[in-house]
């Protein structure tokens, strides 16, 4: 049985209505899981973007960009403490208000299923990477009794991949309410899994929301730190 397959839309369980055009004929068994209507208020990055964390420039005051970075970013690169962990975030979409209300069915109301909604455009984006380690960013362990399920794997196994479990998190309070001077200034908050050789590894760290760039760069900057050569970072939202 293809679990891809649905016959109402995991977002509003409205029934999908199928596509009767010629593309639909001729193509194969397609994986659809929204309604055209709950697809539509998908926003996808497209367009001019910061060359770091994937932000549109359309978005963004001229004088908050410096040449191909945003601001933020340029911040973080002229911080030596930072500089040059993380080397870039690809994201599918714009983080609206759509987008912040199905994240927070899948992440706070443990609706597992909505992972499937963004495998698709998973797997194309992790295709043209070809790392040799997806690593999700780790929730702590009361996160994890909170939620059932840690929603950066979550979307890696149902692309029909394997996550590698290399780090694990040592600072449990939720960042969600912090600053992001706060955040910055954070402990570090992973640990890393001394008996992994990372020696040479390009690794795309997953996770659902690029907010500042903390979180990644911690883990990147650990990995790093361990051998690491290359680290990208895939995000649902931007």
């Amino acid at each position: 049985m293809d679990l891809f397959l649905q016959n109402r839309c995991l977002i509003c369980h409205e029934p999908i209505r199928p596509s009767m055009g010629w593309r639909a004929l001729i193509s194969a068994e397609r994986e659809q899981s929204t309604c055209t209507t709950c697809e539509s208020k998908l926003e996808k990055i497209e367009g001019e973007t910061c060359g770091m964390c994937n932000r549109p420039f359309k978005m963004l005051d001229e004088k908050f960009r410096h040449g191909d970075l945003c601001y933020d970013c340029k911040r973080w690169e002229e911080d030596p403490e930072w500089q040059g962990f993380l080397e870039k975030n690809n994201a599918l979409f714009l983080y609206n208000d759509f987008l912040k209300e199905v994240l927070a069915k899948f992440k706070f109301r443990g609706d597992y299923a909505l992972a499937k909604v963004f495998v698709g455009l998973f797997k194309e984006e992790l295709a043209k990477m070809k790392p040799d380690l997806i690593v999700p960013i780790p929730l702590s362990e009361e996160r994890l009794f909170e939620r059932g399920f840690n929603q950066a794997k979550a979307l890696i196994m149902e692309s029909g991949l394997t996550p590698v479990d290399i780090l694990s998190r040592i600072h449990s309070e939720k960042q969600s309410k912090k600053s992001r001077l706060e955040r910055i200034h954070l402990p570090q908050v992973f640990k890393i899994n001394p008996d992994m050789n990372l020696q040479g590894k390009s690794i795309i760290l997953i996770d659902d929301i690029y907010t500042t760039g903390s979180t990644l760069r911690h883990a990147a900057k650990l990995l790093k730190s361990a051998g690491a050569t290359s680290i990208q970072s895939l995000t649902v939202a931007r």
